[in-house]
């Protein structure tokens, strides 16, 4: 093999391997907390919050704003095949943002949502901002199919 054809091959099966790494797993030790959060709101809708796993999706029953005190509970199965793609759009590069805020969520009303990826015991927790214009553009494909889980998790009929 050409020196620069194996350059390029051992490029190639570095730049899969560490792609696959940072793509999130769901398992025993690894899942996704995901949800939305209104403020100047009134109702059990104001904050939405679940939990996805590899087994199932929970609720959380507490609808706390802070986002630092769950009571999950099992939801029915066909709740977890809504939500259990939402791995696959989860970007890449929200794993490397410092942990924190992302925009300004909620400052002026217009809401939030709140995920958390815990791996292993450790947990990366993120606010972000529901209005794009504040956001990285990465995220807001990712924004909408946050909102879009949550409203399909809600409706009536599902």
């Amino acid at each position: 093999m050409k020196p620069a054809k194996l350059v390029f091959f051992i490029t190639l099966v570095f730049t899969l391997l560490s792609c696959e790494n940072d793509q999130i797993k769901l398992n025993e030790s690894n899942y996704l907390i995901f949800g939305r959060f209104y403020g100047m709101c009134i109702g059990s809708s104001c904050v939405l919050t679940y939990k996805l796993t590899d087994k199932g999706l929970y609720e959380d029953t507490n609808h706390n704003y802070s986002g630092n005190s769950y009571n999950f509970a099992a939801m029915d199965k066909k709740k977890h095949m809504i939500a259990k793609d939402l791995p696959d759009f989860f970007p890449q590069e929200l794993l490397h943002e410092k942990e924190g805020i992302i925009g300004c969520p909620d400052c002026y009303d217009q809401g939030g949502i709140l995920i958390q990826y815990i791996q292993n015991g450790k947990t990366k927790t993120w606010r972000i901002d529901n209005d794009k214009k504040n956001v990285p553009v990465y995220l807001h494909d990712f924004i909408d199919k946050v909102h879009e889980k949550i409203n399909l998790i809600n409706e009536k009929n599902s």
